[in-house]
């Protein structure tokens, strides 16, 4: 797919989804595209992933379910699209009805704004009973301060993963590419941990998603820091500054880069040393102000994020005029 009808397809996408978001009767009808491709991940991961077999074969098991995955995903996105250009001139709005289900400003904005919610209307419990939808560490292990900075992390990495990643590759391949990214993006998530059982079979997940997630975290970097050059509450000098200093100190090659971004921008201390279950992971701090985030914290990131959103927008609308043109 051209530049010229993918910019399109992303820019129509986005805004549908910005819209309506995916219809929880739709879910409960026919689930997701996530849940379908997490249940190929499963039955790879059952299949495949033998507690008999050596490291290295186990290994070479978890790069064959990979390629499995890619294959099933490239050629089911390329029937669509087929199916879709069965509709002529009108094959954009079901392909961009499709692409929209690949993206997450609005569930992404409604789950972060229930934590601030809870914390206001609930105190602490309900701060954690909140968060605990939306990250992995242990919720009991958050004081409400853990709970405002754990919703901001979540905020600014899945703005990156989960928003601004499978944009970036709608935009490249289309509706295939934008499939393909997040077939890679939910295998990292399910087999993608250095447990026991997934430490060699889930090892060409996690690094195939370390690089396709590269040029969207540092695209994400920028436009919160230009979005914090549009909003009086905050400081795109600090935001710049925290992501050439911290962004690399993160444990993740990628997540560093929002989450400095937006830890300088609010005059935060994001990331840091967080407890997984019963394990506590060193990490390094991502800005260098208060740690003491509250519930007003997380309404500056999320009109930080709105705005950031909209620049995203922005660049879709200039980049399918600029496609079109050439």
């Amino acid at each position: 797919m051209s530049l010229s009808a993918s910019l399109p397809l992303l820019l129509a996408a986005l805004l549908i989804e910005a819209a309506i978001g995916y219809p929880a009767r739709l879910f409960a009808w026919i689930g997701h595209p996530v849940t379908w491709i997490g249940a190929l991940i499963g039955w790879l991961d059952r299949s495949l992933n033998r507690e008999s077999m050596s490291f290295a074969m186990r290994r070479m098991a978890g790069v064959g379910a990979v390629l499995v995955l890619l294959g099933v995903t490239l050629a089911a996105s390329l029937a669509l699209v087929a199916l879709c250009r069965l509709a002529g001139p009108l094959a954009l709005l079901p392909l961009a009805l499709l692409a929209s289900s690949l993206l997450a400003q609005r569930s992404l904005h409604e789950h972060v704004a229930r934590v601030a919610e809870g914390l206001e209307q609930g105190g602490l419990a309900g701060g954690r009973k909140a968060v605990s939808m939306i990250v992995g560490r242990d919720p009991e292990s958050l004081d409400e301060a853990g709970v405002a900075r754990a919703a901001i992390e979540s905020l600014s990495e899945n703005f990156s993963d989960g928003i601004v990643a499978p944009a970036f590759w709608l935009g490249v391949g289309g509706l295939p590419g934008g499939a393909l990214y997040k077939a890679i993006n939910t295998a990292d998530s399910m087999i993608g941990h250095k447990s026991p059982r997934h430490l060699a079979f889930g090892w060409a997940a996690a690094r195939l998603d370390d690089i396709v997630n590269l040029p969207a975290s540092r695209l994400t970097a920028l436009l919160l820091t230009i979005a914090a050059g549009l909003d009086r509450q905050a400081d795109a000098g600090s935001a710049w500054q925290a992501v050439r200093r911290d962004a690399g100190r993160h444990r993740s090659p990628n997540a560093g880069w929002p989450e400095a971004a937006m830890a300088g921008a609010l005059g935060l201390r994001l990331a840091g040393p967080r407890v997984y279950g019963a394990v506590r992971v060193e990490d390094g701090w991502m800005g260098d102000g208060r740690a003491e985030a509250t519930a007003a914290d997380i309404r500056r990131a999320l009109a930080l994020y709105r705005r950031a959103c909209l620049l995203l927008w922005g660049l879709a609308a200039v980049g399918s005029v600029a496609a079109f043109a050439l």
